[in-house]
C-alpha cells in the first residue's frame, strides 16, 4: 500500500487529532487490498444541506492498476463520517476482488468465494412494500406544487401532459429542482 495519503478538506480545518485519527484509519484497508497507488479523501462541511445531520461529508478514492474505488457518506460529525466512509469502502473492495478472482479461481480461492457469494446472497435487497396510484396528467409547475402540498421532498412522480410520458421530479441539494423523462430502451 501506498504510504502517502492526501487529504483535502473545504470549509473545515484539518487538526492533528483529525489527521491522528485518519492515519490511525486508514492502514485498515492494507488488509483487505494491498494494490493501492494513491489514497485521496476529501473531508467538507456543507451548510447548505437540507438535512443538519448531513453537513459533514467524508469521501476516500482508492486508486490502484487497473481499478477506482470511491465512496461517500455524510453525517453530523466528521469522524462518524470517516468510519462509514471506511467501512463502505471495505465492501466496496471486498466486492471488486470478489469479480477480480472469481474470473480465475483456484480451488482454495474458489472456497473463499464461495463463502462470500453466501455472505452477499443474505444481504440481497428485498421489496418490503409494494404501491399503486393513479397518475393525473399535469404539467411541471404543477408537479412541483403538488409536490410541495404532499410533504414529499425527494421526489414526485407524475404523468406530464405537456411529454405525454411518465416524469420523475426530484429536488437537488441545492434547492432546485430536477426531473428524469425515462426512454424505453
Amino acid at each position: 500500500m501506498n504510504d502517502k495519503v492526501d487529504i483535502f478538506v473545504k470549509n473545515m480545518d484539518l487538526t492533528d487529532n483529525l489527521k491522528e485519527y485518519i492515519d490511525k484509519k486508514i492502514p485498515r484497508l492494507e488488509r483487505y487490498l494491498d494494490q493501492i497507488d494513491e489514497t485521496r479523501i476529501d473531508l467538507a462541511y456543507v451548510k447548505t444541506t437540507r438535512e443538519a445531520d448531513c453537513r459533514f461529508v467524508a469521501q476516500i478514492t482508492l486508486r490502484g492498476r487497473g481499478f477506482i474505488l470511491r465512496a461517500e457518506e455524510r453525517a453530523i460529525e466528521i469522524k462518524p463520517a470517516i468510519d462509514m466512509v471506511i467501512d463502505k469502502i471495505e465492501r466496496q473492495i471486498e466486492r471488486y476482488k470478489g469479480k477480480k478472482y472469481s474470473n480465475r479461481p483456484t480451488s482454495s480461492m474458489a472456497e473463499d468465494i464461495m463463502m462470500e457469494e453466501e455472505e452477499v446472497e443474505d444481504v440481497q435487497p428485498l421489496i418490503a412494500r409494494r404501491k399503486t396510484f393513479t397518475l393525473a396528467p399535469m404539467d411541471e409547475m404543477e408537479a412541483i406544487e403538488q409536490m410541495n402540498l404532499l410533504g414529499h421532498e425527494d421526489f414526485f412522480i407524475f404523468y406530464n401532459a405537456q411529454t405525454s410520458s411518465i416524469n420523475v421530479l426530484y429536488k437537488r441539494r441545492d434547492g432546485t429542482y430536477g426531473i428524469i423523462q425515462p426512454k424505453l430502451g
